[in-house]
């Protein structure tokens, strides 16, 4: 039985459970919480008490107003005092459901991957692990993300889904929580430094009680991230490097102060869109770019192209950088799923160590000499 319901019928039906909450709320007040401690990311916190986790999280999406309360109440305990919009969950959660593959392997090195058993889109999941629980029909196939089959998730029943919004428009998700199962968002993607994004498995560990894992598998890409960044520093020289390509006739290159530009800063290259002070896409057009780019020396970040055929495809303008025409262009599509999902995108928010490793690895080749290319590839 979940607690949001017992509180609506106690609070209904007997009086007592009212003096009961009451008694609750003086207790609580009393007592004092410990935040944990969230070295990068911004999105979000957890203050712990004995017998319950408030956790709070301020950036669901980019340029939020909104907070998002929730209780993580331990099973067989008693609900926190909370305000009209908090919602309670009881933990650990046995089974859930997400809508990201960013999630999975947050699950997976937290030891919970068995507890998902429902994701939209299956065909992306790259995991080879979760890929034969999603085969073995152990993992659900819920359709698509804006439009997951809600018959087949109550059927499911799971304790939980973990979902994300673009821009605080999430009808589905408001749908399912209104049916009776708890909802909550992960801004992991908003984060504008890489680690603060890996941070967010704190997030996803308190609705397990696995804090302690969570606490060292972050201490682990936070070093290997640091150790990295510190040797990129030996190298004197910076390269020039570009990013992005163009969709719809439309250059899509990440702005200065974005995670994307924080790889290449560690990395210790010069991007040359650097002193822009934008935090998400620069949109521009072709002209902009070739004036701007020509010359640079290495092209990472080319999109979804497996090689330099398939880019004058796409675009023929490409073949005027120098970066093309020396064959320095590397993309993120070295590891695909079965189904053709690409690992980057599934587990790159959570091991952006191996991310900057492979920028510097492109960008200092001199460096990281038993190191090869994890995510990325040189386009031929």
């Amino acid at each position: 039985m979940r607690f949001l319901t017992l509180l609506v019928t106690c609070s209904v039906l007997l009086t007592s459970c009212k003096e009961e909450k009451k008694q609750t709320v003086a207790s609580i007040n009393k007592s004092e919480g410990i935040e944990e401690i969230i070295r990068y990311a911004e999105g979000f916190s957890i203050t712990k008490y004995k017998d319950y986790k408030k956790v709070v999280v301020n950036s669901a999406w980019p340029n939020s107003n909104k907070t998002f309360t929730y209780f993580l109440v331990n099973k067989g305990k008693k609900l926190p005092a909370q305000d009209a919009n908090a919602k309670i969950i009881e933990v650990p959660i046995k089974t859930i459901v997400a809508v990201s593959t960013t999630n999975i392997p947050a699950l997976e090195y937290l030891g919970v991957d068995r507890s998902l058993i429902g994701f939209p889109n299956t065909k992306y999941i790259c995991s080879k692990k979760t890929r034969e629980r999603v085969d073995n029909g152990d993992i659900r196939e819920l359709g698509n993300d804006l439009e997951l089959n809600i018959e087949l998730l109550l059927e499911l029943n799971p304790d939980l889904v973990m979902g994300f919004s673009v821009n605080g428009v999430h009808k589905k998700l408001d749908q399912i929580e209104k049916l009776g199962i708890p909802v909550v968002l992960d801004g992991a993607w908003t984060e504008q430094h890489p680690l603060g994004k890996a941070e967010w498995i704190k997030f996803v560990a308190a609705f397990y009680n696995k804090e302690k894992e969570a606490d060292s598998v972050f201490k682990t890409i936070e070093y290997n991230y640091l150790k990295a960044k510190e040797t990129a520093k030996k190298i004197a020289r910076k390269p020039t490097v570009m990013s992005g390509s163009t969709f719809k006739d439309v250059w899509h290159v990440p702005g200065g102060k974005s995670f994307l530009a924080k790889y290449l800063e560690d990395a210790n290259t010069d991007y040359i869109w650097k002193e822009n002070n934008n935090n998400g896409s620069l949109h521009l057009n072709f002209e902009n770019v070739l004036e701007k780019a020509q010359n640079v020396e290495l092209w990472i970040g080319a999109g979804n192209f497996d090689t330099k055929k398939e880019m004058l495809q796409d675009h023929k303008g490409y073949a005027f950088f120098n970066a093309y025409k020396n064959n320095h262009v590397y993309t993120y599509t070295e590891k695909k799923g079965e189904k053709g999902g690409l690992l980057y995108y599934e587990l790159g928010t959570l091991r952006p160590d191996l991310i900057l490793k492979d920028v510097i690895k492109m960008a200092h080749p001199e460096l990281l000499n038993d190191y090869e290319l994890f995510f990325f590839k040189r386009l031929e």
